[in-house]
This record gives C-alpha cells, structure tokens and sequence, in this order.
C-alpha cells in the first residue's frame, strides 16, 4: 500500500470517558465517521508515548493506512486512541495522573469499547510508555484480556535500566532525561490548580509542590517526588524509594504472562531502553524482533517514512483477520449501574461513562510542550 498516498482524516472525533475514581480520559476516533453502528471492522486501540496524544506523527503513519478504505489500498479498519489523563487537551478532573505502571485506565476504556462495539476486535497497540502500559495490562488479563492481540514499539521493558543507560551518557542525561522532565514539569504546570485541589496538605497537592520545586527536572526526578508516593492507590503506593517504583511499574519480567498473539520491535542503538526480554518463559504467543537500528520511535527510512510502519500493518493486517481466538470467549457481563457507569461484574470497582464528545479535533495538529519518549 503507497503510505505517502494517504492521509488520517484532518479530524478525529473526540470522546470524554468519565471514570469511577472521577479521573477523564480523551478517546480519539479514527475515521471519524464510521463508529455509526456496530459491525465486526477491527478497531485498533492505541497507547501513546509520554506527554503525547492522537496527533503524534508516529501515529499518525501507522493509522492513515490502518484506516484508508480497502479500495484505496488500506486496511480499511476503525482506530480508537486512549489519550492519557492531561494530556492531548484532555483535562485533569480528579487529583490522580497517569503512570507506566497504571493499567485500570486502559481496562476501563477497553471495557467502554467492548461494551460498545461488542462485535469488533480490539488490538492493542502500544508506544514506548504506552507499550509498557499496554504489556502490563495483557500480562495482568491473561485469557480474560478484552484486547484479542497486542504489538509495542519501542518497549521500556526495565525502567530502573533504561535510567541507569541514559545517566552513563551525556545526551542521555541531558537531552532524554531532561526533555522528559522538561515536558511532564510544563504538563504538570499546566493542570497546576486541578492537581494542587486548594488544598496544601494533601498528598497530591504536597507531591506537585515538591516536584515544581525541583530546578531543571529529569524524568527521574519526578518519578522520585511525585510518581512514587501519589502515583496509585494503597498498599501498593507509595513506595519507599524511585528504583522499587521503576520495579513494580516495569513489564519485561510479566511477558510469559500474556495470553494473545504479541509483537514487540524494539531497536539496538535505542537511547532510551536497555534491555530486550528475549527470555519470555518460552511463551509460544510472544515475537521479539531487534532491529540494529531504529532509536527510540524511530525507524526513519526517509524524512517522512519510517520502517515500522509496514512491519506494524502487516501484523495489523494478520490479528485483524487470521489470528482472531478460536477460543469461547469468557463471561465478561457489562452492566450499566444506575449513574450510567459501564461496569463488569468480575471488577465492579472499576468503571466508566461516556459524558459528551468533545467535538470534532485536528489530528494533525501538534501540542505545545509534548516530547516524545518514554
């Protein structure tokens, strides 16, 4: 398929999800205007990067042919993208962020789509921090995943490993580390009064001074002020130091967990992750590919195409129509409770409502202050 010959809609239909802890995600709707009904079209569901959203060009080459119709020589299926909570213009509503380790936002919108669209497949695709997200929450699920296959680029597997790599070099600790920091400390600064809640003596609100306060931040550093002490719920938070965090919130030691088809590429000269799982406990669902070059969401083969993209539509292309479970699927009942929240009686702690779309975005319009990374 001529990928230069296709274009994602300059418009995406946004939806607000509203979740059971009060938090919002932003979910990107690709082609815009073909989630009309419910048929069996795939719908790829995709994790961004860090501080990043719908509009990133990495995603943006993948899903102009995933969606292009077929006799325009796509794959003529349906995308949906899971914009992280503040980020992409989705707004901060509860005291709570986004974190690697964090997988119930992604559950609670797979749940929203699989109630919705009961018929679709669901596959999963991940980017770098959105990758380990997307790994964690297949690995957790096992045969209960509502996502029927996965694929992460650019994983970071082991993330007290990817820290130590970028420290040992100089663009490491001052172009990654840094630019991270940099962004997550703007977007921070941003959603300052809903995070902050007007009250100083709340653990959310202490964390964001503490980490405002820090000169020239890397992302390791707000992991160490913030991430780790208010990034989930207890027992599991906080956690008595950064690299116990990095621990518990990697995904390279979950892979022989995963229960679907799962491509992972990552690439050799990558400056930001460090380790590859090779040894996935001899998991027969699992594809490792190691590219010797590539960088972190790279891959570029020109200046505007990259070498991922036909790897990531040919396996696309493969879950979509051949590696579909032949399995029963599990009993997994949605039920709408009486506020409207979409709920699965496996989990009813958790769950979600749609509440208003927010209109028609550009989806080729870059944010303000977004880095792509891990």
């Amino acid at each position: 398929m001529d990928q230069h010959s296709m274009r994602v809609s300059t418009h995406l239909l946004r939806r607000h999800l509203l979740l059971a802890d009060g938090g919002t995600l932003g979910l990107d709707f690709a082609p815009h205007d073909s989630f009309e009904g419910d048929d069996d079209t795939p719908i790829i569901v995709v994790q961004h990067g860090l501080t990043g959203g719908s509009h990133e060009p990495y995603i943006r080459a993948v899903l102009a042919p995933a969606c292009a119709p077929t006799e325009k020589g796509g794959l003529g299926y349906r995308a949906v993208v899971v914009n992280f909570r503040g980020c992409s213009g989705v707004p901060i509503t509860s005291p709570k962020f986004y974190t690697a380790g964090h997988t119930d936002d992604l559950r609670q919108a797979l749940m929203y789509l699989a109630h919705k669209y009961p018929r679709a497949p669901l596959l999963g695709l991940g980017y770098s921090i959105g990758a380990n997200i997307l790994t964690r929450y297949l690995a957790e699920e096992g045969n209960r995943s509502l996502l029927s296959s996965g694929c992460v680029i650019a994983c970071p597997w082991d993330l007290a490993q990817c820290t130590v790599k970028m420290l040992g070099t100089f663009l490491g600790r001052h172009l990654y580390l840094r630019g991270m920091g940099f962004n997550v400390h703007a977007l921070i600064r941003h959603h300052f009064k809903s995070l902050a809640l007007d009250k100083p003596e709340h653990p959310v609100a202490a964390a964001v001074h503490r980490f405002l306060a820090v000169k020239n931040p890397t992302i390791a550093d707000f992991d160490d002020t913030f991430t780790r002490f208010v990034g989930g719920d207890s027992p599991t938070f906080p956690f008595p130091s950064v690299l116990s965090y990095y621990s518990w919130a990697s995904s390279g030691h979950l892979v022989q967990d995963i229960d679907v088809p799962f491509l992972a590429i990552n690439a050799s000269d990558d400056p930001v992750v460090s380790y590859v799982p090779f040894d996935d406990g001899g998991n027969k669902h699992v594809v490792t590919v190691l590219t010797p070059q590539g960088g972190h969401l790279g891959w570029f083969e020109t200046s505007r195409k990259r070498w991922t993209t036909k790897p990531i539509l040919e396996w696309l292309q493969l879950a979509g129509r051949d590696l579909l479970p032949d399995r029963t699927p599990l009993e997994c009942p949605f039920y709408m409770d009486n506020d409207g929240y979409v709920r699965m009686e496996r989990d009813d702690k958790l769950g979600c409502k749609e509440v208003g779309d927010g209109g028609l975005i550009n989806g080729n319009r870059p944010e303000r202050d977004v880095f792509q990374g891990l």
